[in-house]
């Protein structure tokens, strides 16, 4: 399997004053990371505007990880996704995702539906985006994750995606092992994918970093799975042991599955530069 150099994303969650949002933007590339990436929940920081307002004091891309579409309007998405990719001189990477939280939907008027509905609400909205974007006088048409665990999020990612996220739930599957769901999925990928899986990026996002198991913060996932500790200490989302030892974990999924773009979550960026430092 083809290596491509490791790339690594954080995940920030609110904005506070423009210059703490700023501070911590510096401190995120200071760190070794090579895109800062901003969720799309209520209570969270606004992703467009953090993100512009990141671009002036860092080189970094810039990336949406991911933005529910199941509540956007591909009109009005386009017009954003536009302007924040010439704002940002090219940087940004386009995350989508099919939602999964109903207060969300809930809060803004919209079904939340069923899965399947869910997932061709995404379609449809990435493609009337993407022709929108095409059809503007200079393109601006960013790389396009999706993310995901789903059989049906995999085959649409196989058809449409630049980049695409395992999220933790990558991990889970009755009947196997966690590294064997992941590879599950990745194989899924790679035979609905064809020949576009060697343009596909893969990342992995992280969702806790620690020295030992004891040490972990998983509220965060235990709070939205509901799995036990046991449980989460065993996906491959989870990192435990020292720097070297997750550095040599990392290499082994990039060896074996193709992953290569890692994202963590923010209170796990400190002790996961750490791990860059011996992936550079």
């Amino acid at each position: 399997m083809t290596n491509l150099p490791f790339r690594f994303g954080v995940s920030l969650f609110n904005v506070g004053s423009r210059s703490a949002w700023r501070a911590r933007v510096r401190e995120v590339e200071s760190l070794g990371y090579d895109v800062l990436q901003v969720a799309d929940h209520l209570g969270l920081a606004a992703p467009f505007p953090a993100l512009v307002a990141a671009a002036d004091v860092t080189s970094m891309r810039l990336g949406t990880f991911v933005l529910n579409a199941g509540i956007l309007s591909p009109t009005y998405l386009a017009r954003d996704v536009a302007d924040v990719h010439r704002l940002t001189d090219g940087r940004l990477e386009l995350g989508l995702g099919a939602g999964y939280v109903p207060a969300e939907f809930e809060a803004v008027g919209v079904p939340f539906g069923t899965p399947g509905e869910r997932l061709r609400k995404l379609e449809s909205t990435l493609a009337a985006t993407r022709a929108l974007l095409a059809a503007e006088d200079d393109s601006p048409v960013p790389p396009i994750m999706l993310g995901g665990a789903g059989d049906r999020m995999l085959r649409l990612a196989a058809r449409e995606a630049d980049i695409f996220s395992f999220s933790i739930a990558a991990g889970m599957t009755a009947g196997l092992a966690p590294e064997d769901a992941l590879a599950r999925r990745v194989t899924l990928l790679r035979e609905a994918a064809g020949d576009r899986f060697g343009s596909i990026e893969l990342n992995l996002f992280i969702a806790a970093v620690g020295d030992s198991v004891d040490k972990l913060d998983l509220k965060i996932i235990r709070d939205a799975s509901g799995l036990g500790d046991e449980q989460l200490t065993q996906l491959p989302g989870v990192l435990v042991g020292s720097p070297r030892e997750i550095a040599d974990q990392l290499v082994r999924y990039r060896e074996e599955f193709g992953i290569s773009y890692i994202s963590v979550l923010e209170p796990h960026m400190a002790a996961f530069a750490a791990v860059i430092k011996q992936l550079r």
